[in-house]
């Protein structure tokens, strides 16, 4: 049933054909949303615009070409948005991948570039048109696992980057630039209409999981949430009209939950936004 908080408000949602971002965009768009799905396949986003479209004909979906590794498809795409003259109310930084290997277009590892720089860009490519909307959001999907940090090599924000497999801590500091980020983006935006968060969706059997070996893929997701269960705290961050009020907040099973104390430390946020702007050139 659509939502009249829904209707007048569109969405840009990355990683969307598949995992939690499908679910999230299938939820949107249900309710009513104009959702922008973001990804690198447009085959496999057409199978999920078509499942839209079929449930609902007059649902308001498209398509975005964005590979997050690749700081000149961002661009593109960023500016493809900014162009179109088009609102834009939310921002979901969804897209991930984990112990995954290689080394992005741009020289970086791939766990970093996905997971953080890419997502960095993007939102500073596109805050001008948040900016305009009357509660623009940025929501980053991070992981309860960036509890288990204790430090940032920033070395990892190097290039060139060795080549090789990123291992589980890899992810799990991504993930805490996810929520440094978010909270460093509310300092820098008080006193605008945009509002930021970053939460923890669940052990969620999404394709993050996708370079690891498919029988430990299989035995894994027997322990996992589903994919539509996963996108209830997206959904929340991304729609509840209370966060209007708040900024910069970390949330589990969509209540706000405490983040790792380093995230709190605000000559960290400055740091990481000082290294990721120069990774990504300045904008």
């Amino acid at each position: 049933m659509p939502s009249a908080l829904l209707q007048d408000r569109t969405f840009l949602v990355t990683g969307a054909n598949s995992g939690i971002g499908r679910a999230l965009v299938e939820a949107l768009a249900a309710g009513g949303g104009r959702v922008i799905l973001a990804a690198r396949s447009s085959e496999r986003a057409a199978a999920v615009l078509e499942g839209i479209r079929a449930r609902d004909a007059h649902a308001r979906v498209s398509f975005l070409q964005l590979d997050l590794t690749d700081f000149a498809s961002i661009r593109r795409a960023a500016q493809q948005v900014m162009s179109g003259g088009e609102r834009l109310d939310v921002l979901v930084n969804n897209a991930g991948v984990a112990m995954t290997s290689g080394v992005s277009a741009d020289g970086y590892d791939l766990t970093y570039a996905t997971n953080h720089l890419g997502p960095f860009l993007l939102t500073n490519l596109l805050l001008p048109r948040l900016r305009e909307a009357p509660h623009g959001r940025i929501v980053n999907v991070s992981s309860a696992t960036h509890l288990r940090v204790r430090r940032i090599d920033w070395a990892v924000l190097d290039r060139p980057a060795v080549p090789g497999r990123a291992g589980f801590r890899a992810y799990t500091v991504s993930k805490l630039m996810n929520v440094i980020h978010a909270k460093e983006l509310a300092r820098r935006l008080v006193g605008t209409p945009v509002r930021t968060s970053s939460l923890h969706p669940g052990a969620v059997a999404s394709n993050v999981w996708r370079a690891l070996p498919q029988p430990f893929q299989w035995f894994l997701k027997l322990f996992l949430i589903s994919n539509e269960q996963g996108a209830r705290t997206p959904f929340f961050c991304a729609t509840a009209p209370e966060l209007n009020e708040v900024s910069g907040r970390y949330y589990d099973h969509s209540r706000e939950a405490v983040p790792n104390p380093l995230a709190d430390d605000a000559s960290l946020g400055t740091e990481l936004w000082t290294r990721s702007e120069a990774a990504v050139g300045a904008e």
